[in-house]
């Protein structure tokens, strides 16, 4: 595909290089040299110094056919202003990231549609409803679902108490009930790993499992994790992800923000009626402690600050909550955070990039995201008539050593995957596979 980024920023650099991986032509624009430059030196894109509602430039780069042209600059009147323009230059498909919920709502999508623009992307919100998801699922660091819930993929953190410790792979199959759920991935220090029968699990392990609605409390038994309610929350910064978390978690449990700027905690306060608002400084130890931070169920931290988030983590964790959430946007700090003891980690960015990355694939994928601080992804497949994949059980095919398929759905009803499984036209399939093998993975699909 020749897709045209609007903005250098943070989430189109990120974006870039995502999709330089599936081997797109992309051309990227950005106004500002000092983002452009280290691109240019590092990654084979071609870009452009202006501004993205330029038509000199957009004539210039749209004249060639254009699939996606994807506006992420941090200006929301840019990105609508240059999607409607590269749309009306001939751009096949256009996707604008926003900041004003309002916009997301179906009439007004409607209306952007009729204007050229495809898709709106609002990172905060996207970001804030991962950490909504990982409140119902205490349990685990990372969750995802499929099929309308019917599967969902949990990332859970090994510590010394773990039942399967030392045990591999094949040991757990034969001593517990595992036909209801799957590992499809470990990461270990900065490797990923796609495990086989005699892979063995070791401490601090993050496990990704693929499990049906049956299996959950299964699954959490095998990795010594239990569900908790969550009945109190304390929220480090009154950002849009802040806010939308703490607007819908106050409706049921107790929830208290704290933020250093008056001015936003008087505007918190007129939206969030139901949230305790403190204004105070976000690393003051005592002011935590004085709040109740140690009984509080979750401590969420989403400054704009990564290494204050990071810091009051761990402070938290200290002070006796069970579980901290750190929104980490300097990638360079993700696997320093995971190995540290916060339990998850959140990035913005990489979960509007996941996003878009649907937008890019092929038309038998309904669904992509990308790991944080790895650089896998999970694909969820339509299995077409005829390919490849049908052909025999997953054992005898030569499926990718980097890929492994999860499970699946069959007319509706969930299924877990083994070596004698087959799947079969019109299944959902969900895979989840490294870099190396995305290429060989997609031609089973095709």
């Amino acid at each position: 595909m020749r897709i045209v980024i609007a903005g250098a920023g943070e989430v189109g650099s990120h974006l870039a290089k995502m999709l330089l991986n599936e081997n797109h032509e992309i051309i990227l624009i950005d106004p500002e040299d000092s983002r452009l430059k280290p691109i240019e030196s590092t990654l084979d894109v071609l870009t452009y110094h202006g501004s993205a509602t330029s038509i000199k430039i957009l004539q210039d780069i749209l004249q060639k056919k254009t699939d996606l042209f994807i506006a992420v600059t941090k200006s929301e009147d840019t990105n609508i202003t240059a999607s409607i323009l590269a749309r009306r230059f001939g751009a096949l498909k256009t996707i604008a990231r926003i900041d004003n919920l309002d916009f997301l709502e179906s009439s007004n999508l409607e209306y952007f549609k009729t204007l050229g623009i495809d898709s709106l992307i609002y990172p905060e919100l996207i970001a804030a409803r991962e950490v909504l998801g990982l409140l119902q699922e205490t349990g685990t660091t990372e969750y995802m679902e499929f099929s309308g819930g019917k599967l969902s993929m949990f990332v859970q953190k090994l510590d010394e108490n773990a039942p399967i410790i030392n045990k591999s792979l094949q040991e757990i199959s034969l001593s517990r009930k595992t036909d209801q759920y799957r590992a499809v991935a470990i990461k270990r220090r900065d490797k990923t790993i796609i495990p086989r029968g005699n892979e063995y699990f070791m401490e601090g392990d993050l496990v990704f499992v693929i499990s049906t609605t049956e299996g959950i409390d299964e699954m959490m038994k095998t990795s010594g994790k239990e569900s908790q309610e969550v009945n109190s929350i304390m929220i480090l910064g009154g950002s849009r992800i802040g806010k939308h978390v703490a607007l819908y978690m106050q409706k049921n449990c107790e929830v208290k923000l704290i933020d250093s700027d008056p001015e936003r905690c008087e505007a918190l306060a007129e939206i969030l009626d139901n949230t305790l608002i403190i204004n105070g400084d976000c690393r003051d130890a005592e002011l935590l402690e004085q709040e109740g931070v140690s009984k509080m169920d979750v401590f969420i931290a989403v400054t704009g600050n990564s290494e204050i988030n990071i810091l009051s983590c761990l402070l938290a964790k200290r002070m006796g909550v069970r579980k901290t959430i750190a929104e980490v946007e300097n990638m360079e700090y993700i696997n320093l955070a995971e190995n540290s003891g916060i339990d998850t980690i959140i990035n913005k960015k990489i979960s509007a990039a996941s996003r878009i990355f649907r937008h890019t694939t092929s038309i038998n994928v309904t669904q992509v995201r990308y790991m944080t601080g790895t650089e896998a992804e999970i694909l969820e497949f339509n299995v077409p008539p005829n390919s490849k994949i049908t052909r025999g059980t997953l054992r005898s095919l030569d499926f990718p050593k980097d890929a492994i398929v999860g499970g699946g759905t069959r007319d509706g009803v969930p299924f877990i995957a083994t070596g004698d499984t087959i799947i079969k036209a019109n299944d959902k399939v969900v895979v989840f596979t490294l870099p190396t093998a995305y290429d060989r993975l997609v031609k089973f699909f095709t």
